[in-house]
């Protein structure tokens, strides 16, 4: 016997054991109510155990009463959990819902994907929030296999960075924190790529960080922080998503030293796999403007993946075409102001 239902704070622990990525944990849930959106947690039982989880976020649009629902990094929706979520997307005057399963195309729960498509309400994504591929470094291998694996361009850097002296530390500190956000926002600026508000990094340490969830590395130069990276700890993965470097000193390679100490960090609190959080896919456009970030990554000899499309659950349909028309013009308009 199956069954869906709301989950309330008193599954907290079995969403945790069953979330399979920091996205759709209970305390990423509670942080993202800080920042004003609405959270919906909905679980799938099999015989009376739950089975699998759906942490689905409902985001305001604004100058309109409508939302849009995102449910990323989950498991591929079973057929009753979709029904439930258009009854959740309706009760939240979604537009849509959209889907980006974690799962990777060379998985057996891949296969699945047909069966998703096969309902009228689902269609395949035009636009996707994560990157459709990332890198993934296996932990449980030694130091020494790790460097091996490297680019050799990579291993130089690193061993040139200690020659001059970097130094990787972590810190919790206010004054710190304020540099990874001023590092970031310059970062941003000079790749011309689009972050939250500070007032979002904030609100996640302020939520995460007591959780032991969320760790921050500088690597310093003679007095000076000139890489600052947060790093996420959820289960047995250590993700890597955000990150900002200074403009002097690009010498002494310091983001390459950052990265290896991370990685020797994750093995240290007990991680089996180092994710990247994003990448390009094979053969990369070296004209694409992630394609620096890219290669930089390539550089640790992780694992390239791929996971399956992204994909719409469509809620009003006549609404649902409005919105892309004009969400397309939106991102066309902002990218010719960056």
């Amino acid at each position: 016997m199956t069954n869906v239902n709301y989950l309330d704070e008193s599954f907290k622990k079995q969403v945790d054991k069953l979330a399979g990525h920091i996205i759709q944990s209970w305390d990423w849930g509670e942080f993202r109510k800080k920042t004003g959106v609405k959270v919906e947690r909905i679980g799938f039982s099999k015989n009376s155990k739950l089975t699998s989880i759906y942490q689905i976020t409902f985001h305001k649009i604004p100058f309109t009463n409508f939302t849009v629902g995102y449910l990323p990094k989950s498991k591929i929706p079973e057929k009753q959990v979709l029904k439930f979520l258009e009854k959740v997307g309706k009760k939240n005057n979604a537009i849509f819902i959209k889907l980006e399963p974690n799962v990777t195309t060379n998985s057996h729960e891949a296969k699945r994907v047909k069966e998703l498509l096969s309902s009228k309400f689902i269609t395949q994504s035009s636009k996707s929030v994560f990157a459709s591929h990332t890198f993934l470094i296996n932990l449980t291998k030694s130091e020494e296999e790790l460097l091996t694996v490297m680019h050799p361009k990579t291993r130089y850097n690193i061993r040139l960075a200690q020659r001059h002296g970097v130094k990787i530390e972590e810190a919790s500190d206010k004054k710190s924190f304020d540099t990874f956000l001023k590092l970031q926002k310059e970062t941003a600026a000079r790749q011309k790529f689009f972050v939250h508000p500070n007032s979002y990094y904030r609100k996640m340490w302020q939520i995460l960080k007591p959780e032991n969830l969320v760790h921050l590395l500088l690597a310093k130069y003679k007095g000076e922080i000139l890489s600052a990276w947060i790093l996420f700890r959820f289960g047995k993965t250590l993700y890597y998503p955000y990150g900002g470097s200074a403009e002097i000193y690009k010498n002494v390679m310091a983001s390459n030293l950052l990265a290896w100490e991370a990685i020797k960090f994750g093995k240290k609190i007990g991680c089996e796999t180092f994710d990247f959080w994003g990448a390009l896919g094979q053969n990369p456009d070296s004209s694409d403007p992630w394609y620096g970030f890219h290669k930089f990554k390539a550089g640790y000899g992780g694992k390239l993946v791929e996971f399956v499309e992204t994909f719409d659950l469509i809620i009003n349909r006549p609404i649902y075409y409005l919105f892309i028309i004009a969400d397309n013009i939106r991102w066309r308009l902002l990218k010719l102001i960056k």
